[in-house]
């Protein structure tokens, strides 16, 4: 039996005891993810606790707050770099669904809000404009694993991480992923807030004013070691910020293909990781996107392995021009976000290797010797600092 998320259309979804879960189901089939093993710390049974998660009380919990699943439970913990960490819960009957929690360490609310994802996506998916996991359940109680968590439904598919992963892909498979990728955005840009009950969420003007005071402040609490461009760039960034050419929209905060699942004709079907949503700028949200997406002939070496590497993906040229095309957005102003979003990511790069030195770094495993971390950064502040020079 499959659970039907609902919306509340008035505030916070309803509770039920130490948990807000959905109230109805229906007869279709529970959907499910793919996920590729290699993502996956070894799986635990209840008693072996896979980390950040207390695998007794939370086998507990969900046996009582989500129908259709049966214990015992076996858990995978899928690596997530600094985002909410994500489990794979497999349950006796063979059902599966995936459990979201803070990462352990985390000292940013806001960044890691599980109430806000279950909330968006629930809505999300009931207006059914963009593929999203259907959420199931909602623990609000830390006394059961240190964290709020969410449940919600696998969705079935495949995600791009490495270029490994999409080294097989024709030209056609590419530029079909490709378009998804932007239409999904696109559609999420586009959307009449109020209409699909998100008016709830953050201000709706002010976003790039607000993110430089955010980071800066981030970055200046944790304190690590001399960062002069930080405080650079900062100040030509505010100098510069142009005026708002789109309505403020729906921005995702970190959308890329590692975010998305793609179905068997590479066309989306979920957009997961929506911690970070707001209301804002969607060129902001769009330019953040893009840098993530690598060219052949690219000198960032800090990437990490971008899967739009093969030559059978279009140009990161030809994405922006899909965007703006599709949009109707001006995109004049696209080298300003572009700045923007590449200090935006040494702040946040700088903010893991201020985790590592304190020994939380969550999620971060793949993020290499600690050295490196902040090597990534600087390379970031370096390459915003150029492109901050290029703008008039």
């Amino acid at each position: 039996m499959h659970l039907a998320a609902r919306r509340e259309r008035a505030g916070r979804p309803q509770g039920s005891r130490r948990c807000s879960k959905t109230a109805s189901r229906t007869r279709r089939k529970r959907r499910q993810i793919v996920t590729t093993a290699r993502h996956h710390e070894p799986g635990s049974r209840a008693g072996l606790n896979p980390r950040g998660l207390n695998v007794d009380a939370t086998s507990e919990w969900l046996a009582s707050a989500v129908p259709g699943l049966d214990p015992p439970f076996e858990f995978g913990l899928i690596a997530a770099g600094g985002s909410n960490l994500t489990y794979e819960v497999r349950s006796a009957n063979g059902n599966r669904v995936a459990l979201r929690r803070p990462p352990e360490g985390s000292t940013l609310a806001t960044a890691h809000d599980t109430d806000r994802e279950y909330r968006v996506m629930s809505a999300l998916h009931e207006a059914r404009v963009v593929p999203v996991p259907q959420c199931l359940a909602r623990c609000d109680d830390t006394a059961v694993t240190g964290a709020a968590f969410i449940v919600m439904d696998f969705v079935d598919g495949q995600i791009l991480r490495t270029s490994g992963d999409a080294a097989a892909l024709t030209s056609t498979q590419a530029a079909s992923a490709t378009t998804a990728l932007i239409d999904a955005q696109v559609a999420f840009h586009t959307i009449d807030l109020q209409a699909v009950g998100l008016a709830f969420l953050g201000r709706h003007d002010g976003y790039v004013a607000r993110q430089l005071k955010r980071w800066v402040t981030q970055v200046e609490r944790a304190d690590t070691r001399p960062l002069p461009l930080l405080h650079e760039l900062h100040d030509a960034l505010s100098a510069r910020i142009p005026a708002e050419r789109a309505a403020p929209a729906l921005v995702h905060g970190d959308y890329r293909f590692d975010n998305v699942v793609l179905d068997t004709d590479f066309a989306v079907a979920a957009v997961l990781d929506w911690e970070l949503c707001t209301t804002g700028d969607p060129i902001a949200d769009f330019a953040w996107s893009v840098q993530y997406w690598g060219d052949p002939d690219d000198h960032m070496w800090w990437l990490p392995d971008p899967p739009t590497l093969p030559n059978s993906f279009p140009r990161r040229s030809e994405v922006v021009r899909q965007y703006e095309q599709a949009t109707g957005f001006d995109l004049s102003d696209y080298p300003f976000y572009e700045a923007f979003s590449w200090w935006k990511q040494a702040c946040i790069v700088e903010g893991a290797y201020a985790r590592r030195l304190r020994g939380s770094a969550g999620g971060m495993k793949s993020s290499g010797p600690t050295a490196a971390i902040s090597e990534r950064a600087d390379a970031m502040f370096e390459h915003a600092h150029t492109l901050v020079s290029r703008i008039s």
